[in-house]
């Protein structure tokens, strides 16, 4: 009973003889419960003696597969690891030297973007650098480190035009967020970093730093992550939402000393950091835009130290209530998730954990990552998932009938049990075998390249997960696909950043996958499942020419699906503006009908499947396509 002695064990000197008496009681009392306790879990393992499982070990939320119903049986998914043979040779910079500073962990993301109008899905990565304080130690070997875009001949063969394209600039670069900010139909690039953003402007395939004339770089302090561009006001023009982490210098970094083993540097965690606000940069037109945060809503402080809440590093931008204002959810790491309404007129509310998108399920804040929206269920029902830290299962807050209440559902959807032991960064949403349901992609990877000598259940490098679809009659949605049905997707790597495209115009979706401090994984998908397809490219009016949040709703064998234009997703990442929609063995589109930002709705019929739909803004409601 030494240990039962220990838990209940109280400060009593000095108590008063009738507080002593009930202490002395107390004592007595929790000493029988526990002791009751364990005769009771002796009498259990007796039970279950010479069984091969312990009950214990049974911890297992998900259904298993035999509960998946109609849909149970798990397709192969084969991917082919391409990146080196398509091209890309780019091996990433971290800039770590020796100290662990935790920027080095972080980095990078990457964007697919059609930069030269070919209609193709070209390749643009964020790079770090040397510290200025350690340039010549060697942590950056080879060339100078750029930001490198590569691009796509059509079929998935890249090469490196960064030079060409104006993009050989050097800085410790995090994220990557791409999108037309003057409306003249060529993609314009926004890239973060510890210090100064940098917007670059797109002149026809080269590109021009106009971060100082736009006003759009932040302040030279900052630490930004994800960011993504959209019209947050409905004028027309598309404006701009930057995540910031966390409040960061190298001295504060040295001074803290954080160590794993006691004796040897570790890369400190971000709780030993302050807070940083979000910015959000309001389009002005003309090739300018203001800061606009504070009136906007977007500074929301700790109300006893008055410090900023966010430490962002995942952002989705959604329309959460189908109002046609886009409100925006940013994933926080160790403090609370922010979910802003949008009131119009450039008003926002945070209403994150009256939302139930604030805490995991059981209340608590987690190492949030990278974040996505979808309908996973295909039944309007929308859902936000987002990556966490290891020992924590990753979250999909799912709505509940109302548009603003939702709940954690990742164990009942069969998410949670199989991504606790993972760290995962990058997150999307996407259909990979083209059935018509939405699947999830995880990549994983920690920050400390000693993890497994502290604690042996984890790795440096991890495998990415694929969870497929199971569909409606499921009652879990997702199931982790095995190792032997995803090919070289298998494999572990140290994974950051994620996008996805279909780079080779066979109509089903690729990706790519970011590595921190070595090359990124170009993954082509060799599904053979014979299922039917559509792509929209939408072809806007005004200075939003790619219908940039426009909402598609396409009904096809008795199911609607719903998506939005939004490339913004992931962990610091951007994927394609086209849209797939899988189709199953369904060989017909009934209907498509289209959103657009400036509330027209467009209605076609009859659309030809297995193809690329290139569908242009009508002036008015009543006229056609052209």
């Amino acid at each position: 009973m030494e240990g039962a002695e220990l838990a209940v064990e109280l400060e009593d000197d000095g108590l008063p003889e009738d507080d002593r008496i009930i202490a002395v009681a107390f004592r007595w009392s929790v000493a029988i419960m526990l002791g009751v306790a364990v005769v009771v879990v002796a009498v259990v393992l007796l039970v279950h003696a010479g069984r091969d499982e312990e009950v214990i070990h049974a911890k297992e939320l998900a259904p298993p597969p035999a509960m998946a119903g109609a849909d149970e049986t798990v397709p192969p998914i084969p991917f082919a690891e391409v990146g080196l043979e398509a091209g890309i040779d780019l091996v990433h910079c971290n800039g770590a030297a020796g100290e662990r500073l935790l920027p080095e962990t972080m980095g990078a993301g990457v964007a697919w973007l059609d930069f030269d109008n070919d209609g193709d899905q070209d390749l643009l990565f964020a790079n770090g650098r040397e510290w200025p304080w350690s340039v010549g130690s060697g942590a950056c070997p080879g060339p100078r480190p750029t930001v490198r875009l590569y691009a796509n001949d059509g079929s998935g063969q890249f090469q490196d035009v960064t030079r060409a394209a104006g993009l050989d600039i050097s800085l410790q670069g995090m994220g990557v967020a791409a999108g037309d900010i003057d409306g003249d139909g060529w993609i314009d690039v926004y890239v973060t970093a510890i210090g100064r953003n940098r917007l670059l402007r797109n002149r026809h395939g080269r590109f021009e730093d106009v971060t100082a004339a736009a006003g759009a770089g932040g302040p030279d302090d900052s630490w930004s992550t994800s960011a993504g561009f959209a019209d947050l006001d409905n004028d027309g023009d598309l404006d701009l939402v930057v995540c910031s982490y966390v409040t960061w210098s190298r001295q504060i970094d040295i001074e803290i000393g954080f160590t794993l083993n006691g004796r040897d540097r570790a890369y400190g965690p971000p709780t030993s950091f302050h807070g940083a606000d979000p910015e959000v940069f309001r389009n002005d037109g003309g090739g300018r835009f203001t800061e606009v945060s504070a009136e906007a809503g977007l500074r929301v402080a700790n109300p006893s130290t008055g410090e900023p809440v966010g430490k962002s590093l995942g952002l989705a931008i959604v329309d959460i209530d189908g109002d046609g204002l886009l409100d925006l959810f940013i994933a926080n790491d160790t403090v609370r998730n922010l979910l802003f309404r949008n009131l119009g007129g450039w008003r926002f509310e945070e209403v994150g954990s009256s939302a139930g998108v604030g805490f995991d399920g059981a209340g608590k804040a987690t190492g949030a990552m990278g974040v996505d929206a979808g309908d996973l269920r295909n039944d309007g029902s929308l859902a936000l998932a987002i990556g966490n830290f290891s020992n924590e299962m990753s979250s999909l807050y799912v709505q509940q009938g109302a548009a603003w209440q939702f709940a954690d559902s990742a164990s009942i959807e069969g998410l949670g049990s199989p991504s606790r032991q993972r760290l995962s960064f990058g997150l999307f949403f996407f259909d990979v075998d083209l059935d018509g349901r939405l699947d999830l992609l995880q990549v994983n990877g920690h920050l400390e390249p000693e993890i497994s000598e502290v604690q042996a259940s984890q790795t440096y490098a991890q495998a990415p997960q694929l969870f497929w679809n199971r569909g409606p009659s499921s009652p879990a949605c997702f199931i982790a696909m095995p190792d032997e049905l995803v090919g070289d997707l298998a494999g572990p790597v140290v994974g950051r950043g994620s996008a996805f495209a279909d780079m080779d115009g066979d109509g089903d979706l690729d990706m790519v996958l970011t590595t921190n401090g070595g090359r990124p994984r170009l993954f082509r998908n060799d599904q053979s499942l014979a299922h039917h397809w559509i792509r929209i490219d939408l072809d806007g009016i005004g200075a939003n020419p790619d219908g940039v949040g426009a909402r598609l709703l396409l009904e096809a064998g008795g199911t609607i699906q719903r998506r939005m234009v939004m490339p913004t997703r992931s962990y610091l990442s951007q994927s394609e503006l086209p849209v797939t929609f899988g189709l199953g063995q369904a060989d017909a589109v009934e209907r498509l009908e289209v959103h657009w930002p400036d509330g027209t709705v467009q209605t076609l019929e009859g659309l030809e499947v297995d193809r690329t739909h290139r569908i242009v803004e009508p002036a008015s409601a009543d006229q056609p396509p052209a």
